[in-house]
C-alpha cells in the first residue's frame, strides 16, 4: 500500500490553526468531512477520540497518528497536518509533535489500517524523509 494512494490533497493542512491536541484532531477530521469522505462526522470523531482516551497516539520523534475504526467510512481515509509550533500530544517520549497523521478505517478492514500505521512509522523514522517533511 502506498500512502499517497489514500491521501487526498484536500486532506492536508499546513499549518494547522491550533496548538492544542484535541483541536488538531478536530481540524483533521473536519478536512475529511469537507472532502466528503465521512458518512457520519460524529461517529468518526467519537471513534478517534475514544481510541485516544485509551492511550495517546503520540508515537514519539515529533509525530502522532491518531486513528480509529468506524462505520463512518467505507474505506481507509487519512488526513495530515503540520503545526506551526510543536504541541503537547502526551507522546511516549514526552516530546511535542509537529506532524499529525489521522487515520479512520472501517471496523472490518484491519489489514489496510495496520499497513498504513506501519507505513507512516517507516516514513517518519527515515531521517532524510522526516527532515524534508518537517522543514518549512
Amino acid at each position: 500500500m502506498r500512502l499517497a494512494d489514500i491521501l487526498d490533497i484536500k486532506c492536508v493542512k499546513v499549518p494547522l490553526d491550533t496548538l492544542d491536541k484535541n483541536q488538531a484532531i478536530t481540524e483533521l477530521i473536519d478536512l475529511l468531512d469537507r472532502a466528503d469522505l465521512l458518512d457520519d462526522y460524529d461517529i468518526a470523531f467519537k471513534a478517534v477520540m475514544q481510541r485516544e482516551s485509551v492511550r495517546s497516539t503520540g508515537v514519539g520523534q515529533g509525530f502522532a497518528i491518531p486513528h480509529g475504526k468506524s462505520s463512518a467510512v467505507d474505506n481507509l481515509v487519512m488526513a495530515v497536518g503540520k503545526t506551526s509550533e510543536p504541541i503537547d500530544f502526551e507522546s511516549i517520549d514526552k516530546k511535542p509533535v509537529d506532524i499529525i497523521f489521522l487515520l479512520i478505517s472501517p471496523p472490518d478492514k484491519t489489514g489496510p489500517h495496520i499497513q498504513a500505521l506501519a507505513g507512516i512509522s517507516r516514513l517518519m523514522i527515515d531521517l532524510p524523509t522526516r527532515s524534508r517533511i518537517v522543514e518549512p
